[in-house]
């Protein structure tokens, strides 16, 4: 196979929403009481109750910055790439780096909602819920059918609540739901509570992927305030393991077999350690402590239920026949400082040309198909969705991949004598619920 001649469904990239997103679909008569973007100490900001909250641009919007150019700025919609928060730049910007399909998180609201809840008004938290999905699905996803994999918040404060919404969103055409890694975390009940029956029962009865994202729920990890940045960003993934492991000790994956969850912007080459260790510690310590898979380890049930991605992980791909091919897929990350766009595919080239190709497609696009139950062929024609062919239609319309430079923005505004940027920095700066200071 040639680079051109891939398919590649990105499972995990962001969105940074439009200032208008809520105008057509928050009911006319809560419209005024719907999120909307103001002006805070001459920052764009989000204000939902009176509240002002941060639109955590920063790091999580560079796209098409030069990296030296990276930081907690940007803060202003002008100091954006519009592929961010415009639907037809992004689909431009994903022909650009030969991206077929995308799976979207949020931005403003956490990745997993959390902003929702900390409302005061939980009924029109829930409200406003319903109309960010409803936006989702029409006015993100459905303006370019079979480019994305449809992705539903839920509010998280009622699991009945959540199993409702899951079923009104797969009537609608979702795929998966975004939901924390650490329920508990956020003062709610945890994976071992049973609480969230309903909400997996709807999952597992509407085929909804649970997409758990790294963060969601607990924010980054440093040793301490003064730590680099670098140790977070380095660590972010390995935070997974904690969630992986919560949940194949909870009685949920053996409660509900068909239920299916992907480890977002998670990596993979932890995984055959976590795998084999947690088969060890069972075949040991389950005597005493009283776990029963019934048959199973616990690396079965981690097979049979996740599925994972990475955006450059050679060590995983080394060890994908331990993993398991089946549950390997790639992630772009547009726009976040961590995305390899617009080269991705030239980012990869080098470990992907030695897999075979039938291995080579299941990672780039079939298990991502299969598993979000997706499958853009049914309205897209397949010679036009290869990286080389969307790539052409992106010269074709002109796509500017020109370098943005000097846009502007807190730190380039007032930046003093450099130095390494601290946990503390990203605390400060972003918002104080980003990250978790010491919590290892």
């Amino acid at each position: 196979m040639k680079m051109d001649d891939m398919i590649m469904i990105s499972v995990d990239d962001h969105i940074i929403e439009p200032p208008d997103m809520f105008e057509r679909h928050a009911p006319a008569a809560l419209r005024d009481k719907a999120p909307k973007v103001v002006i805070a100490k001459g920052e764009q900001c989000w204000s939902f109750e009176d509240e002002v909250l941060p639109t955590r641009f920063g790091l999580n919007a560079v796209a098409g910055r030069r990296r030296e150019e990276y930081g907690m700025e940007p803060t202003a919609y002008a100091q954006l790439r519009r592929g961010c928060y415009d639907i037809h730049a992004r689909v431009g910007d994903m022909n650009a780096n030969g991206t077929l399909g995308s799976l979207c998180f949020p931005t403003f609201t956490k990745v997993a909602g959390e902003v929702w809840l900390e409302a005061k008004d939980k009924n029109l938290a829930r409200i406003m819920i319903e109309a960010y999905n409803d936006w989702h699905y029409h006015d993100w996803c459905n303006t370019y059918p079979g480019r994305f994999i449809p992705l539903a918040t839920v509010p998280a404060w009622d699991a009945q609540l959540c199993a409702n919404e899951v079923r009104r969103v797969a009537r609608m055409g979702f795929k998966a739901i975004t939901f924390s890694q650490n329920p508990s975390a956020l003062g709610l009940p945890s994976f071992h509570s049973g609480a969230w029956d309903p909400m997996w029962k709807a999952c597992c009865d509407e085929n909804i992927v649970v997409a758990i994202h790294f963060g969601a729920g607990g924010g980054m990890r440093f040793q301490s305030s003064d730590s680099p940045i670098d140790t977070g960003i380095t660590t972010m993934a390995l935070g997974m393991a904690d969630c992986v492991t919560d949940l194949v000790y909870s009685p949920i994956l053996r409660s509900f077999p068909t239920l299916k969850i992907a480890l977002s912007e998670a990596g993979v080459g932890w995984l055959p350690f976590l795998m084999e260790r947690a088969d060890f510690v069972y075949e040991h310590h389950h005597q005493w402590t009283n776990q029963d898979f019934g048959g199973l380890k616990p690396s079965d049930l981690i097979r049979r239920h996740m599925l994972s991605c990475f955006i450059a992980d050679q060590y995983g791909l080394a060890n994908r026949h331990t993993l398991g091919v089946e549950m390997i897929t790639w992630e772009c990350d547009y726009p976040h400082s961590d995305s390899t766009w617009p080269e991705s595919p030239e980012a990869m080239w080098p470990t992907f040309q030695t897999l075979p190709d039938d291995e080579l497609d299941q990672i780039t696009h079939l298990n991502a198909m299969k598993f979000f139950n997706y499958d853009p062929f049914k309205v897209l024609d397949r010679k036009d969705c290869t990286v080389g062919a969307l790539r052409a239609k992106a010269r074709a319309d002109g796509v500017d991949l020109t370098p943005m430079q000097g846009r502007g923005g807190r730190d380039a505004a007032s930046q003093g004598p450099r130095r390494p940027v601290t946990a503390e920095d990203v605390r400060k700066q972003l918002n104080p619920g980003v990250v978790t200071a010491g919590a290892r």
